[in-house]
């Protein structure tokens, strides 16, 4: 069974936050106590009087934290390469509510590279939710589009979310089923 560990945090300046699972936005003032709950990729997700909600890790400063470590980039990189550091890169995302990444979670359906005229690349990705009505969606889809856009070489990218086939556990990896105590 995976243990969870929480903090209590003070929140030293007025933030906006996303609640979750909706991703409606919510203002969070100076002084409001708080439960980090997760601190994985580049956000933080905190309880605040029993409403879970998701602090974006540029405003980490707000609850006395560091901004998290984004994947260090090569000064060149060939397009051979491309593809795995977009797997590298995808492994960074995470849902808010599951302390388990995207590609563990087996949310990437696929992951496609179409050559575009000025020579980058146009990055294609399908990717589901683990379930349809999750208000998070539109927000992991940025959080995706972000880091896939920081890369070399990429030049534009397409999250479609997709919901055929379904998502379920079966997709998940051996190592996120462990990490969930399944």
């Amino acid at each position: 069974m995976m243990k969870r560990h929480r903090e209590d945090v003070l929140v030293q300046h007025t933030v906006q936050v996303e609640c979750i699972p909706d991703g409606s936005l919510m203002e969070l003032r100076a002084g409001t106590l708080a439960q980090l709950t997760q601190a994985l990729g580049s956000s933080f997700t905190l309880v605040v009087h029993g409403q879970l909600v998701r602090l974006k890790g540029a405003d980490a400063a707000a609850i006395g934290k560091t901004p998290p470590a984004s994947v260090v980039l090569p000064d060149k990189i060939e397009l051979k390469d491309l593809k795995d550091l977009l797997w590298q890169t995808l492994a960074t995302c995470y849902d808010p509510e599951i302390p388990v990444n995207i590609v563990e979670l087996g949310l990437i359906y696929g992951c496609e590279l179409e050559a575009m005229d000025d020579g980058k690349m146009h990055v294609l990705i399908d990717m589901s939710l683990t379930a349809p009505g999750c208000g998070m969606g539109e927000s992991i889809a940025e959080e995706v589009c972000d880091k896939v856009l920081a890369l070399p070489l990429v030049g534009e990218i397409t999250v479609n979310l997709v919901f055929d086939p379904p998502w379920d556990r079966s997709r998940m990896s051996e190592a996120a089923q462990l990490t969930l105590g399944l």
